[in-house]
């Protein structure tokens, strides 16, 4: 079981420090803090709307900072692009299945290996659809050809496939079956067994705390809570946050 004390013996991976983010002139996160060790499972959990996706968006050099400090392994990234960040071990999974549809699933897997090796590799492709036979089945069809949570598993396995020293996944569980699902946390919860960081935002509650080493709860910009997944479960706010604050003592 993951304590406060064994988190804090890891070595510090990301580093997220009084993070404000706005779009034009309306803040949607909130001088926010947050840490992920190496080889931490960590959660974001919030409602809709609650700035989670902005967060990793923010993190990985999608949309710039108003206020704040990113570091990664020591380095400050608040300022570098996107395309370095990744190089330096950074990989978002996108919310919504975002793929190349005019590619095939293995060019969509081989530009994923591009992340940290500029010349790619195919040498990784074997591990991929070991890990995610239906994309061995569709090799070479059209991504645009794949169903929706086809699309989502792809897009998954091209983050997986890039070796990344953390790996961000914003809502992995869009469009696919409860079985899919948990084989994508546990494929993550084995990469941190491999010493990679998973940050993930999900809102399936369950599915998420069964899996992680800490979480975070977003609420409209801010932190609201943060703790290991039984002092989350054990604590009002998660209840808050989703079921209102009369709602009855069970965790979603």
């Amino acid at each position: 079981m993951t304590t406060n004390a064994n988190r804090s013996s890891r070595p510090v991976l990301l580093d997220v420090a009084g993070l404000h983010v706005a779009y034009g002139k309306a803040e949607v996160v909130h001088g926010v803090d947050i840490r992920v060790h190496e080889g931490e499972f960590v959660v974001l959990l919030g409602r809709n709307g609650a700035g989670k996706s902005t967060l990793l968006q923010a993190v990985s050099g999608l949309i710039p900072k108003r206020a704040g400090a990113v570091r990664f392994a020591g380095r400050d990234i608040t300022a570098t692009a996107p395309r370095d960040i990744s190089r330096d071990g950074v990989v978002q999974v996108l919310e919504g299945h975002r793929v190349f549809t005019g590619l095939t699933v293995e060019d969509n897997l081989m530009i994923g290996t591009y992340a940290r090796n500029r010349r790619g590799d195919r040498s990784k492709l074997a591990r991929m659809y070991e890990l995610f036979p239906e994309l061995a089945e569709r090799r070479h069809q059209a991504a645009s050809r794949l169903s929706g949570g086809q699309q989502q598993i792809l897009a998954v396995a091209q983050g997986v496939i890039g070796e990344p020293r953390l790996l961000m996944l914003d809502e992995p569980s869009g469009g696919l079956a409860p079985l899919v699902v948990d084989r994508i946390l546990r494929v993550a919860k084995d990469l941190c067994a491999a010493g990679v960081a998973i940050l993930l935002v999900e809102q399936l509650v369950r599915e998420a705390l069964k899996y992680a080493d800490y979480c975070y709860l977003v609420e409209t910009g801010r932190i609201g809570g943060e703790g290991t997944p039984d002092e989350v479960r054990a604590g009002e706010t998660i209840r808050r946050i989703y079921l209102g604050g009369d709602a009855p003592a069970t965790v979603p």
